[in-house]
């Protein structure tokens, strides 16, 4: 089955991890766009100016299908990715976690990096509220007046939310519907051929 929530955080949030003497500094933040991610990596870049690596990783949209993760100077997959599998192994999205580090002049080594990066990220995790959320479709339904109590006995039978109404001698009503369901509503008001559907978006 199509599963229709998903996990964001709802507070940005620090952690720390030292390691050998190298300090792992690190920032969680929602983000909804690539925009945003460039926006806090400055905002972090200006606060964490002397530290040798930025790197971070990032999930966004409620299907995951945006992901990209940066080691900014690091060995090859030793720190983006760690990074980014805390973000997955949480099951979060529109997320950004950048790790910011500060050497203490002793190699850490593959091992150590992957290690160093994962719990400094693990860390702001540990500490965020998650929310969840359920992906859904807008749609528009148009009627003439006297269909009123046909179509509110829909919406109340199939427990939609109303968004907007607008009731004169033609109404039109949007509602949203978990995008599970929607198939199935959408087939049912279809079923009366006075009344017209038409799919607006997915929030």
């Amino acid at each position: 089955m199509f599963n229709d929530t998903y996990k964001e955080i709802k507070n940005p949030t620090t952690g720390l991890h030292k390691e050998k003497g190298s300090r792992f500094i690190s920032y969680l933040f929602s983000v909804y766009s690539e925009q945003e991610v460039k926006e806090r990596l400055e905002e972090v870049k200006k606060i964490e100016h002397s530290a040798r690596h930025h790197c971070y990783a990032y999930i966004i949209n409620p299907d995951k299908s945006l992901q990209r993760a940066n080691d900014d100077g690091e060995p090859s997959s030793t720190a983006g990715k760690p990074i980014l599998g805390q973000i997955q192994s949480n099951d979060l999205t529109n997320i950004l976690i950048i790790v910011v580090r500060y050497f203490g002049g002793i190699k850490l080594g593959v091992t150590g990096l992957i290690r160093s990066y994962k719990t400094a990220a693990a860390d702001s995790i540990s500490q965020a509220i998650f929310v969840t959320k359920t992906i859904k479709e807008q749609y528009k339904v148009s009627f003439k007046y006297p269909l009123m109590n046909d179509v509110m006995r829909l919406i109340k039978e199939h427990k939609l939310e109303i968004i907007n109404t607008d009731f004169q001698i033609d109404c039109n009503l949007i509602f949203a519907v978990p995008k599970s369901k929607a198939n199935n509503v959408v087939e049912t008001f279809k079923k009366n051929h006075e009344l017209k559907i038409k799919y607006l978006k997915t929030v």
